[in-house]
């Protein structure tokens, strides 16, 4: 079988899994898992034999003429490059992990059946974009993902948090959405075709008329699709889903369709420097903000979206600096240990009954309850932090050394602010990373208090997918030489400067974050002797100190915060009722009197809700208003004249005869007495 053929089964098994997953869902649900995970192994297996095949050389290119324009022509094309086939790889493994672990972990969700159909679905959309060779055919691709997102999100429907999450991740995506197809037009219009090859050849002969133009529009619906700022707003309220959509959605698909995307047309964007450079600077602001806002959460899936934003940040500024090959390079790490991560996740809220780390805290001996997702989640947390030699360490070296690389002004992709923008904002993220995994590790294994519930082993189907995932987030930064080949052949590897930089500032955030524990851990442990004063003590002595009490208040707003989501409740054995007093966060030491806003998001949603939502609604009320007081008049009056005409000409109709000869006579008298006068004027004349 030719590659070709192999290729365009990838995306075409997962979505025939889908198709008969829906229509066999209540039939035969004995079918449901099968045709949720098989397909999607497949599919993996494909791509893996894809990706040998085509080897990181010439790309493979095919395609047939979808269907006659008039104008600029739609091709159903395949452009598969290194790129495109690694890329590929990874979402088969992923999709296939998630698919098999959620046959344990919503084995008594009622709707599981259409969730797989959906999940698949959403995977062979992935695939679709990834493979695609003509821009029409990827827009498919990005925009089913964007409704499969919207019901995934929007998993627990009966909930107002599920339903508001997935109305607002499918607006905000669409709201980038909008400018997005207004560039791929303008794109197409002045490459006269919207196959990738051509419009790169249109590129490279300086055929663009309007490269900033266009960079911009196609950079808005990156920014929604990816989660950056400022349409980041959406990911870390998309956690109301199911843990296991999370790391499908985090690790492998829809944020990484924004990323893919641009390396794909990173020429396009080389086209205009100012383009670079806003790139640059909404990849540093989305990193020091996603990873401020990560050291302030409670909820531990709110944590990783909020490092998923970041680790997306150092994506885009790697292409802002011209080097999609760290930027994909870090999009495969990061995929796996980030999969790894939420599943690893997914166990730990199955064991405590909480997803809040501040309840988590205040429980002794979790991590001995769930060893492997103990050791599993420390492997992907030490990615996370680029601590050598995880593969997060070579993958965000690979970006560090690119930024500096343009900020020495050794590459003429991008300009040399934009390297020094990214260098630093990437520098200043590696220690917050490394503090708020930090911070996430010690508040969910290290907690102190009454025994964590025991409900035994945890299924095979969820650990087991854990030590898979394992492997990679430990070993793929050892393949970064070979890795470069299949790219544009950029070296991927460390240099002694950047690993200096990164790897002292994780490790600053690291030391810092364990020594603020510390001293959190002993104030928590101080406090309820202090909030309860011994009968006749003096009141000074009965008086607590000012942080004692802020602790204890921020440990009450946590405990209240624990969740008792659908998720929680479905997956979870019983509810252990979260322990009573104050959790040890090194998080509100670190941030300060920023800890409030942090949390918040820096109340992006509240500037949002003033700036657009507000105004939206005003005018709505506004056209409702004169919709229902002016139109409504209007059309109310113009039924009301004839009807009054009606009622006039209804009274003459009595139904007596005498009545109409009368009224006959009369009329023929009245016409003869004007005939007769108008003679006589006439004649008068």
């Amino acid at each position: 079988m030719s590659t070709t053929t192999l290729a365009v089964l990838v995306p075409l098994l997962p979505f025939l899994g889908a198709v008969a997953g829906l229509l066999l869902g209540r039939s035969a649900p004995g079918f449901v898992r099968p045709l949720a995970v098989l397909p999607a192994l497949a599919s993996a297996v494909l791509a893996v034999v894809v990706a040998v095949r085509q080897g990181g050389g010439t790309p493979i290119v095919a395609s047939t003429e979808l269907t006659p324009t008039g104008s600029v022509p739609i091709d159903l094309a395949l452009y598969l490059d290194g790129f495109a086939v690694l890329v590929a790889v990874l979402v088969g493994v992923v999709a296939t992990c998630v698919q098999l672990y959620s046959t344990a972990y919503l084995r008594e969700d009622p709707r599981y059946p259409s969730y797989a159909a959906l999940v698949s679905l959403f995977t062979s959309a992935m695939l679709l974009v990834v493979y695609s060779g003509d821009l029409m055919v990827l827009l498919v691709g990005w925009e089913v993902m964007g409704i499969c997102s919207y019901f995934l999100v929007g998993h627990y429907w009966e909930t107002e948090a599920a339903r508001s999450a997935s109305l607002k991740a499918f607006l905000v995506t669409k709201l980038g959405d909008v400018p997005f197809l207004i560039g791929l037009f303008a794109l197409a219009t002045d490459a006269g075709s919207f196959r990738i090859t051509k419009i790169l050849g249109t590129v490279a002969a300086g055929g663009l008329d309007h490269p900033t133009l266009i960079a911009l529009l196609l950079l808005a619906g990156v920014a929604g699709k990816s989660a950056q700022f400022p349409l980041h707003t959406w990911l870390p309220d998309a956690m109301a889903g199911p843990t296991p959509v999370s790391a499908l959605i985090h690790a492998a698909t829809m944020v990484a369709a924004g990323v893919y995307f641009v390396a794909r047309l990173l020429p396009v964007f080389e086209a205009s420097q100012a383009a670079m450079v806003v790139m640059a600077v909404m990849a540093a602001v989305t990193m020091v903000g996603s990873g401020l806002a990560a050291l302030a959460q409670d909820d531990i899936k709110r944590v990783l979206a909020y490092s998923t934003i970041g680790q997306l940040g150092y994506m885009t500024g790697a292409l802002a600096v011209g080097d999609r090959g760290a930027a994909v390079f870090h999009l495969l790490s990061h995929g796996a240990f980030k999969a790894l991560l939420f599943l690893g996740a997914g166990v730990i809220i199955h064991a405590a009954g909480t997803n809040s780390l501040a309840a988590m805290s205040r429980m002794d001996g979790l991590a001995k309850r769930i060893p492997d997702a103990f050791w599993t989640m420390t492997i992907a947390l030490l990615a996370l932090a680029a601590i050598p030699p995880f593969a997060g360490f070579f993958s965000k070296e690979a970006v560090l050394v690119a930024a500096e690389h343009a900020a020495g002004g050794h590459t003429e992709a991008a300009p040399g602010a934009a390297g020094w923008v990214v260098l630093v904002a990437g520098v200043l993220t590696a220690l917050l990373t490394a503090a708020y995994a930090t911070r996430l590790w010690l508040m969910a294994f290290r907690g102190r208090g009454p025994a964590a519930p025991d409900h035994g082993k945890e299924p095979l189907a969820m650990t087991g997918v854990l030590w898979l995932l394992a492997i990679p987030s430990l070993g793929l930064g050892l393949a970064a030489a070979p890795i470069a080949d299949w790219f544009d052949g950029n070296d991927l590897t460390p240099t002694l400067t950047t690993s200096v930089l990164g790897t002292g500032a994780a490790a600053v955030g690291a030391v810092l974050t364990y020594a603020l524990w510390q001293r959190a851990s002993a104030k928590a442990a101080a406090a309820p002797a202090a909030a309860a004063p011994a009968p006749g003590a003096t009141l000074a002595a009965a008086e607590q100190p000012a942080a004692v009490a802020a602790t204890v208040s921020a440990a009450t707003a946590a405990a209240e915060s624990a969740a008792e989501t659908p998720e929680v409740a479905e997956v979870t054995h019983e509810h252990p009722a979260v322990p009573a007093g104050p959790a040890a966060d090194p998080g509100r030491a670190l941030l300060g009197p920023l800890h409030r806003h942090a949390a918040e998001g820096f109340h992006l949603d509240a500037v949002y809700d003033r700036l657009f939502v507000r105004p939206v609604r005003a005018a709505a009320s506004l056209v409702r208003f004169l919709d229902r007081e002016v139109v409504d008049t209007y059309v109310s009056g113009a039924g009301a004249g004839p009807r009054l005409l009606g009622s006039l000409v209804r009274r003459a109709q009595t139904g007596n005869v005498q009545s109409y000869l009368s009224a006959l006579l009369a009329g023929a008298v009245v016409l003869a007495i004007a005939t007769a006068v108008l003679a006589n004027v006439n004649a008068g004349s």
